[in-house]
């Protein structure tokens, strides 16, 4: 290797040392080193007997010292990383441990019973090793940082993507065979379910790797805090560091259509097609009658003239507009004289609100304009391509609430007779407004 090379890697490696800390650190133990000098002095000095050769060199120590401790010292701290050493570690015992503490003990009794040199030497060996681990495993969790990113928008029972970084952030020394778990919550759903091995972390890089999530039901997941663990380097102690991440994410309701979704929605196609159909006001076309063809529709002059039913058409004024309403007010009297059972009830409002997901998706894939309105929640009328995850978002955090008078939602909705309302409710039939049946598709939650 030549000189100038070697002058550029030593010029590089001063780069990056923390001049400021090591002239400190430098400073510090020259200053220590004559204290020490000055009370080598004062003991020497104490055996002449003379007071000023003793008490001055120690004073002049003392003072050293102190000085270093109360300026220098603070500022060596500031720039040492004593969060790592701070880090709350779990410890638990693995099988191998086990049988590695038994050799241990029997070991350890055959030393003392034989005094055996060489049992006292493997007794040594094997009690360095467990240190060996303890200060190994803890250098593999220290200074490493946790980062889990997940898609923007999650549906219930799909799978996505995840993606989990770790990153060493030690200056020197690189992490081994980590994995990341997510640390368990009595009353939170884990976002983490399964562990995410790690097995080379280089020092001053980041390591990712992809896993596969699914939620199995809508609704808010919480994830307080996950586990970094290892067992590196014999597997004697299973050590876990808990990283605070404090994520929350909400799924969304599955939208994969259903059995009641492939039967609701040819009728309720063909009801907002009468609906958009006898809303215009303008004639677009006299046409033969068809059987589907309402009789208000058909024009007896043109009839008259051609010999053959014929209806009048008029111009679409509201195609493609629709309301989509979820009434989460639960009816007690919806299952009959008993009521339903709470299991019952829950699971019911569940498909509904499934159901619901999946017209407000169809209804974003034909371009439609769409209104959402359920308990306390509204969305403005527009394109569905525009709100639809607002949309979805609504009906991942609904859940049942009891009926109340002052809270019907089907009689604050009896004033729109302009727009076409798709409804899904638990309220029985003699309950509903009448003027909601010209102009609304009912679905009802206990024919679910």
């Amino acid at each position: 290797m030549s000189a100038s090379m070697t002058d550029s890697i030593a010029a590089r490696w001063w780069r990056k040392l923390d001049q400021p800390g090591w002239r400190s650190f430098g400073i510090a133990m020259l200053a220590l080193a004559v204290a020490l000098l000055l009370a080598l002095y004062s003991g020497v000095a104490a055996e002449t007997g003379n007071l000023w050769l003793v008490g001055v060199p120690a004073l002049a120590a003392l003072a050293l010292a102190g000085w270093v401790a109360l300026t220098i010292v603070p500022a060596l701290a500031r720039r040492t990383p004593l969060r790592w050493f701070a880090y709350h570690i779990d410890y638990k015992l693995t099988r191998e441990g086990l049988v590695f503490l038994g050799g241990i003990t029997v070991v350890s009794l055959a030393a003392l019973n034989t005094g055996n040199n060489l049992l006292f030497m493997v007794l040594a060996c094997l009690l360095a090793a467990i240190i060996v681990s303890g200060v190994l495993s803890r250098i593999m969790l220290t200074g490493v940082e946790l980062t889990l990113q997940l898609p923007e928008h999650i549906f219930a029972g799909q799978p996505i993507l995840a993606v989990a970084e770790l990153r060493n952030e030690k200056q020197t020394l690189p992490s081994f065979s980590l994995r990341v778990v997510g640390e368990e919550k009595k009353g939170q759903t884990q976002i983490l379910t399964r562990p995410v091995y790690f097995p080379h972390i280089p020092r001053k890089q980041s390591v990712r790797q992809t896993v596969e999530l699914t939620f199995p039901r809508r609704g808010v997941y919480r994830q307080e805090a996950f586990g970094i663990r290892t067992r590196f380097p014999f597997g004697f102690l299973e050590k876990t560091r808990k990283a605070d991440a404090d994520l929350e994410i909400i799924v969304y309701p599955r939208i994969e259509p259903t059995g009641e979704f492939y039967e609701v929605l040819p009728l309720v196609s063909g009801e907002l097609e009468s609906f958009t159909r006898g809303r215009g006001h303008d004639l677009y076309a006299i046409r033969d009658y068809q059987p589907t063809d309402s009789a208000r529709h058909v024009d007896w002059k043109a009839s008259a003239k051609t010999g053959s039913l014929q209806v009048r058409e008029f111009t679409r004024e509201d195609e493609r507009r629709v309301m989509l309403v979820l009434d989460s007010f639960l009816d007690p009297r919806a299952g009959g004289s008993g009521g339903l059972r709470r299991e019952e009830a829950g699971q019911k409002f569940e498909r509904a609100v499934t159901l619901c997901a999946c017209l407000a998706w169809h209804f974003y894939e034909i371009d439609s304009v769409l209104e959402f309105r359920t308990a306390g929640k509204t969305t403005p009328m527009a394109p569905a391509g525009e709100i639809i995850y607002d949309v979805l978002r609504h009906l991942a955090l609904a859940q049942p609430l009891p009926a109340e008078p002052e809270q019907n939602l089907l009689s604050q909705l009896a004033q729109d007779t302009h727009i076409f309302k798709i409804i899904l409710t638990s309220q029985p039939r003699g309950s509903i407004p009448t003027s909601l049946w010209t102009s609304s598709y009912f679905l009802f939650m206990q024919a679910l």
